[in-house]
């Protein structure tokens, strides 16, 4: 079964006068809904917009894995275990927060940054932080979160190219930039599809696009 959530349908968060633009797919802060509060391992799927010297503040995480994906800019990354990097387009970046863990989000750089964080729901919460960062991920390799029974595929499509959509419990597949078709449904930026049950399909790349799937265990 195939649920489409459009861009247009995610909450909006935080103010542009302090130069950042949040919109969330799912229930975020006060935006609550009781229908819409996960997918799977899928707690969140937020598209953060920062303006030059914009950023978040020092604030805690627990019992969450959360998955950063650069659009366009550079996000700088400070976490309380000492961890400071900067993430850029192509790179994927995990802190798993553990039992605890704070950290700061910023865009340091020139450029208006925009980013897709992913928070996903361990399977077994708790135990230390961790952080990881790959640098310019492949398409044809799935970046594993264990912690989450999770895989995520990156798919950067050319106008016309199809890629194989995996079989899964749960599939989530949310749309950063052109126009895709998921299993014959069409999709623009921001758009998601969430897939129970599903058996191996394709995407079909309408534009130029790029694609980020959630291949996830019940």
């Amino acid at each position: 079964m195939m649920d489409v959530r459009r861009a247009a349908e995610r909450y909006r968060g935080q103010d542009t006068p302090d130069g950042v633009e949040s919109w969330h797919a799912l229930s975020f802060g006060p935006f609550y809904d009781p229908d819409n509060l996960r997918f799977g391992a899928v707690l969140a799927c937020n598209e953060e917009r920062l303006a030059p010297g914009a950023g978040f503040d020092e604030h805690p995480h627990s019992h969450t894995e959360i998955v950063t994906w650069v659009v366009a800019g550079e996000l700088t990354h400070r976490d309380s275990a000492g961890h400071r990097t900067t993430v850029r387009a192509g790179d994927v970046q995990r802190l798993s927060a553990g039992s605890g863990v704070r950290h700061v989000e910023r865009n340091d750089g020139p450029e208006p940054l925009v980013f897709v964080q992913m928070w996903l729901a361990p399977v077994d919460p708790g135990g230390d932080p961790a952080y990881e960062i790959v640098r310019g991920i492949a398409d044809s390799t799935p970046y594993a979160v264990p912690e989450a029974a999770a895989l995520l595929h990156v798919r950067r499509l050319v106008a016309g190219e199809r890629t194989a959509v995996p079989g899964a419990a749960y599939l989530y597949a949310h749309v950063v930039r052109g126009e895709v078709r998921v299993d014959g449904v069409e999709l623009g930026p921001g758009d998601a599809a969430r897939i129970t049950e599903g058996k191996e399909s394709e995407a079909v790349a309408v534009t130029a696009a790029e694609l980020l799937l959630w291949e996830m265990a019940p």
